[in-house]
């Protein structure tokens, strides 16, 4: 095996498209970290899984936040809370959660950890000249049983937003408009979409866990939106798209589980 580098950030998302928690250490089961994607709205209109992949309907769902109240288990997803864009806290267990989120988000949505038979959202194509279907809106299925769109975890290294800063240097490229589970920091200072080079191959980190990068993550609007202390910026999304087909990281699935950390040494072992 190579050692190529180590973890320096691990961060899930409690309710999908919510913003996420920063984690020192997590479980990776087969579903990826423990707790990540556990939850999602449902817009009880269309059935469908609330999504800031279509920011015209969901324009603001960056302005929330989750996060567990207590750490989940295998056995037990517990209770999360909820950070509104005014700052008010509620709990996932309270009784009338669907009301005020309901009413915070002018739709009625309903929040659960229950994956609907038939789980889809809608994906908002951003209205620029480079994108296949610009300014379309199109259903999206997610992966069998889950939150996920395409892949359980996400990977992300220094070396691509290195690039990323290179090809675009006007660009803020916080790594929070990519949303990645795991963030590499690369040993060396290769300035290049090295992830691409991974897909196929099986890496390790820490002592336990084995994932196998699955494919290219191709990205799409949330990259371009307003967060918080972070600008719209639809160069961003044209910056992947001319330079690297759109893709941004990698997606992976686990083959050996257990517990990783930050700081936990990744190896290339295929």
């Amino acid at each position: 095996m190579k050692k190529i580098g180590s973890v320096t950030k691990l961060i899930r998302y409690p309710i999908k498209s919510m913003q996420g928690e920063e984690i020192n250490t997590s479980i990776i089961t087969k579903k990826g970290l423990l707790g990540d994607r556990a939850y999602a709205l449902i817009d009880t209109k269309t059935n469908k899984i609330v999504s800031a992949k279509n920011p015209k309907k969901w324009s603001n769902i960056f302005k929330y936040n989750s996060k567990f109240i207590t750490e989940p288990s295998q056995k037990n997803m517990t209770d999360v809370q909820i950070i509104f864009p005014n700052n008010s806290i509620i709990s996932s267990s309270e009784k009338n959660i669907d009301a005020l989120l309901s009413s915070s988000f002018n739709r009625n949505v309903k929040l659960t950890s229950t994956v609907p038979r038939e789980v889809q959202l809608e994906e908002y194509y951003a209205d620029i000249q480079e994108m296949e279907q610009p300014n379309a809106v199109e259903d999206a299925t997610m992966v069998n049983g889950t939150f996920f769109d395409l892949g359980t975890i996400h990977l992300l290294t220094s070396s691509t937003i290195a690039k990323l800063k290179e090809l675009y240097p006007e660009g803020d490229f916080n790594i929070n408009r990519f949303r990645p589970n795991i963030f590499i920091d690369l040993d060396v200072t290769t300035i290049e979409f090295i992830e691409n080079d991974w897909v196929g191959k099986e890496i390790a980190i820490g002592n336990e866990v084995i994932l196998k990068v699955k494919q290219p993550c191709p990205r799409c609007v949330m990259t371009t939106l307003e967060q918080k202390n972070i600008v719209k910026d639809t160069n961003i999304l044209k910056t992947a798209i001319k330079n690297n087909n759109g893709n941004i990281g990698v997606y992976a699935d686990v083959v050996r589980t257990g517990t990783i950390n930050n700081n936990d040494i990744i190896q290339i072992i295929s």
